[in-house]
């Protein structure tokens, strides 16, 4: 039995692996993919039967699981991302919410021809989009700033409000109908709320005190602040159950937007964890699908979904953004994306579950019609939004550009050899006279410190994938490839080392992340000398009659930077790989005034490239 409870979890695990993989490779939210496999697993093929593997754990397991995703994209929700839009982001949480609640509850009451109360709490559990789809969605949309930051705020937001919502109208259920039904149900939802905000904000700013006065050392800051949102999630709800969800939301929002306290290391182990949280409990949930009960729900269900899609949604978008500063573009992407997540998934487990043991008929298509919206939203939006968005214009380019640390003469060379292509670059420097130099050339530059809280605000990184660490300064370097690494991936981190072993220096600034940009001789010291000495950056397309080999023998002595294939893709040269240019390549190179005609004997080396 035990061998079978470990095969089990251990087969949810690698299912969830295979399918974030399979998604980054074809560029789709995971979710489908997960959800898909859980449907496999489950009802498909029996081999995952939820209720059997994890009995009566099962919903206190997806309920600490859904307060930690929670936690996490609260954390990411800072009031000065959404200045000027703050109005937006209320009437979507708002009169947003309750247009889309009676719209869905209508279309499921006279499509579904189900009870008006079922219907009721069908359309409160479906308000929700919720951060375990939005914010993969979003990673795959990428749309401009703004829209970004709305959905974000939205989907984050809105999953504790649809919580509440649902519980609103499961307690009128289950109370009764009449006015005695409604004033314990207007009692538990106030109590509700003054829990969930009075208990967050103690708790964020307790626990905000304790991280930024060091009351704990760093190694335990992020187990700690874990088993924190877990007493607290509980708690809350032993207060007044269900109340736990907007707890841990607020407390969140509250450390993001506090100042002197630290969250990115939380954030990137909360980030880690919530997606090993989201994979499991998708795969989890789907697998308890009833396919006899998808069945019996027909071609009324379409109905619904199509109405949620193609009316609820736009109506709300509608409602929310009239008289803001979005155009008419912005608003029919909003108006596109909106699918559900986990909460919703949860909730009408749960919900569904109690009801059928109070004896309500039709309960049971709770399930199976929330899943069919999960879906249907998941599917059909990851798969048009990033081409819609595109085609409205209102998608970010795609991250091919570089992040350059430092301003500096070798760096505003090589950014303007970049910006020549094509290729989109930002530069960074805390040196007003470095930074001034780089604006004076027309180039876009940030000034301060590209690690610093000022720069996570205020840094464009539109169109930038890849960090390029030029800075005469070894440690900067090594914190921005520190810092970046997870944003950008280790494999687009290069780093310049300051000086080569073969300049007599120990030291020589080798990155700990990434790659060493331009070669293992290659050192900024090298480089800025060249520069110095009248070098200049010059871009050669290869061709029948000058491909590389006679491209090597002419500039032997040059400094191959980065090379571009036909397609316009862009390589660096770098220590630890080959390359080998081709007829039609373009190599970039820094070529020293006085180039010498033929190679020395002993010059055999290949350049490398990344």
């Amino acid at each position: 039995m035990n061998e079978t409870i470990v095969l089990s979890l251990a087969g949810i695990g690698l299912t969830a692996l295979a399918c974030q993989w399979f998604a980054w490779w074809v560029k789709l939210p995971a979710i489908l993919f997960l959800l898909l496999s859980g449907i496999v697993l489950g009802p498909v093929t029996g081999l995952l039967d939820p209720d059997t593997l994890f009995g009566n754990l099962l919903f206190p397991i997806v309920s600490l699981s859904v307060a930690v995703v929670l936690f996490e994209g609260s954390l990411t929700l800072k009031f000065s991302e959404i200045k000027g839009l703050e109005s937006v982001v209320q009437r979507l949480l708002s009169v947003g919410v309750l247009t889309t609640w009676t719209i869905t509850t209508l279309a499921a009451y006279w499509l579904l021809r189900i009870p008006f109360e079922l219907a009721l709490l069908f359309g409160a559990l479906t308000v929700v989009t919720g951060p375990t789809v939005i914010v993969p969605m979003l990673r795959t949309v990428r749309p401009t700033a703004r829209l970004s930051n709305i959905l974000r705020w939205e989907g984050i937001a809105i999953d504790p409000i649809g919580a509440l919502l649902a519980v609103l109208v499961f307690e009128f259920i289950i109370a009764g109908s009449g006015g005695a039904a409604l004033g314990h149900t207007l009692l538990s939802f106030a109590s509700q709320l003054f829990i969930g905000f009075s208990f967050g904000a103690i708790a964020g700013y307790v626990w905000g005190v304790v991280l930024r006065r060091h009351w704990l050392p760093e190694f335990l800051h992020n187990v700690a602040t874990l088993m924190m949102v877990f007493g607290v999630f509980a708690l809350s709800n032993h207060l007044q159950p269900e109340s736990g969800l907007l707890t841990v939301t607020v407390m969140g929002v509250w450390l993001a937007n506090t100042r002197g306290v630290d969250v990115r290391e939380i954030l990137d182990f909360k980030e880690t964890l919530s997606i090993v949280l989201i994979s499991g409990l998708f795969i989890i949930l789907a697998a308890r699908i009833d396919f006899a009960r998808v069945t019996q729900l027909g071609w009324h269900a379409l109905g619904v979904l199509l109405i949620m899609q193609l009316v609820g949604r736009p109506v709300k978008v509608f409602v929310s953004t009239w008289g803001s500063s979005l155009n008419w573009r912005e608003r029919a992407l909003l108006a596109w994306i909106a699918p559900r997540g986990i909460v919703a998934a949860a909730v009408a487990a749960l919900f569904a579950l109690q009801l059928q043991q109070q004896g309500y008929a039709q309960a049971e298509l709770l399930v199976p019609m929330t899943f069919i919206v999960i879906l249907g939203t998941v599917a059909l939006q990851s798969s048009t939004a990033r081409l819609i968005a595109m085609w409205l214009r209102v998608a970010e380019p795609d991250p091919t550009g570089f992040l350059i640390v430092g301003a500096n003469p070798l760096a505003r060379a090589i950014g303007r050899a970049l910006q020549k292509h094509g290729f989109r670059i930002q530069l960074a420097d805390a040196s007003w006279s470095n930074t001034r130099a780089a604006l004076m050339d027309n180039l876009p530059t940030f000034f301060g410190n590209v690690v610093s809280e000022h720069a996570d605000r205020r840094l464009d990184l539109v169109g930038t994938g890849q960090l390029l660490a030029l800075s005469a300064a070894q440690e900067e370097n090594a914190l921005a490839a520190t810092r970046y690494r997870n944003e950008f991936g280790v494999a687009n981190i290069y780093s310049l080392q300051i000086t080569s072993e073969k300049e007599g220096d120990n030291k020589t600034g080798k990155p700990r992340y990434g790659h060493l940009a331009f070669g293992e001789d290659v050192s900024f010291k090298k480089l800025s000398a060249m520069l110095g000495e009248g070098a200049e950056i010059r871009s050669t397309k290869l061709s029948e009659e000058f491909g590389f080999d006679e491209y090597y023998k002419k500039y032997f002595r040059a400094v191959p930077l980065f090379a571009i294939t036909p397609r316009g893709k862009l390589l660096v040269y770098t220590a630890e790989r080959e390359l080998n240019p081709a007829v039609g390549w373009t190599i970039i190179s820094l070529i020293p005034p006085a180039e010498q005609t033929t190679p020395p004997a002993d010059n055999n080396k290949t350049p490398k490239a990344s």
